[in-house]
């Protein structure tokens, strides 16, 4: 990496610690701020949540020993002051599962007017949320143990008529759900299952029926194409081939896992074909990240100085369907139309995708 990349990095690093709250009304300090916004309902309000800075945090310790003794000492008190919110997010009940809003007291759709004030909003906690705390915050081994039996009580057997028909029939009722509460339905995501496998990979956890269930849920994803033609039904909240292909790239990047190595080359095919194509600034970027992390012999020369400038709403990692957990099959069916969900935008994240990619060409 030349002396001019390193400084970007570093540019690119401190301005990441520059948009980490100091503490205000909205934002509690060592948070990141992000906005949730439906362009169509003219909505846009500031979000307190946990999932944006715990992502952050993640990102930026996974490339800490590729940057600059500098930008290390930056990344450490980014983790320092971000990790001191997780309590605060944390099960209400003290169990060690965490929300994506505050817990005690509730406080989904924070600075809003009228969600917050609907309990059918309150969400409970989740495997998404839960996965990125456990890695950026590390817990013991006994933790994570009990953690992998606190998912298997929340796996129920797919009813009848099931608005929900992912994953197939065979492996339906094994594959985790996306939620620990008891009203919501049984969702299937597979960029949260991806966050959980990485974590029990990470501990090395021995497989059981339910993770090899999450194998064949996430290789048949892949292989008969569901994450181009139904992007939404297999990852509600983030709903988006370069997104979902984000997620596996991650996961098979640091990885061996025998019984979805069979994705690898598919992937590779298939992002390669999508870069012809793809526009978006966001996507390209998350897309040559994935390409790199998939494939260890394929670098870029991809100028990371015509990536920096951030467009407002034009970019989504996240997104929460209004009608997505509704079981009425008739209200399921709207939950892909734009108009009834809500997106997140969230510039320190932004700014650490850029960071990702630029560092993904180091090889230590």
């Amino acid at each position: 990496m030349t002396a001019e990349q390193n400084l970007e990095i570093d540019s690119l690093i401190e301005r990441i610690a520059l948009c980490q709250s100091r503490g205000d009304a909205f934002f509690p300090n060592g948070t990141f701020p992000s906005y949730r916004h439906n362009k169509y309902l003219f909505y846009r309000r500031p979000d307190t949540n946990i999932f944006y800075t715990a992502t952050i945090v993640f990102i930026l310790n996974q490339i800490i020993e590729k940057v600059s003794k500098k930008s290390q000492t930056i990344i450490k008190h980014i983790t320092e002051k971000a990790i001191k919110n997780y309590p605060d997010f944390q099960n209400k009940d003290g169990l060690k599962t965490y929300n994506f809003w505050k817990t005690k007291p509730s406080k989904h759709f924070p600075n809003g007017k009228i969600f917050k004030h609907f309990d059918h909003f309150r969400i409970p906690d989740d495997i998404d949320d839960t996965a990125l705390i456990y890695l950026t915050l590390p817990h013991s081994r006994e933790d994570v143990l009990w953690l992998k039996e606190k998912v298997k009580l929340h796996i129920l057997p797919a009813p009848k008529e099931d608005v929900y028909p992912i994953p197939p029939l065979g492996i339906r009722g094994l594959v985790y759900s996306t939620w620990f509460g008891k009203n919501m339905p049984i969702e299937h995501d597979v960029c949260a299952l991806c966050n959980l496998t990485y974590l029990f990979e990470k501990q090395q956890l021995p497989h059981n029926e339910h993770d090899e269930a999450v194998f064949v849920f996430l290789r048949e994803v892949i292989l008969q194409e569901k994450y181009i033609n139904n992007a939404f039904k297999v990852a509600h909240n983030y709903a988006t081939t370069p997104l979902i292909i984000y997620h596996y790239a991650r996961l098979l990047g640091d990885f061996a896992i025998p019984q979805i190595e069979v994705c690898r080359e598919n992937l590779i095919i298939k992002i390669k074909q999508l870069l012809d194509n793809e526009l978006n600034t966001m996507n390209r970027v998350i897309l040559e990240t994935s390409l790199m992390k998939l494939d260890k012999s394929i670098s870029s020369a991809i100028n990371i100085q015509n990536l920096t400038p951030i467009t407002r709403n034009s970019f989504t990692y996240f997104i929460a369907g209004l009608l997505s957990s509704y079981k009425n099959s008739i209200l399921y069916f709207f939950a892909p139309f734009k108009i009834t969900q809500m997106k997140w935008e969230c510039e320190a994240h932004e700014l650490a995708l850029l960071v990702e990619r630029s560092v993904a060409t180091i090889r230590l």
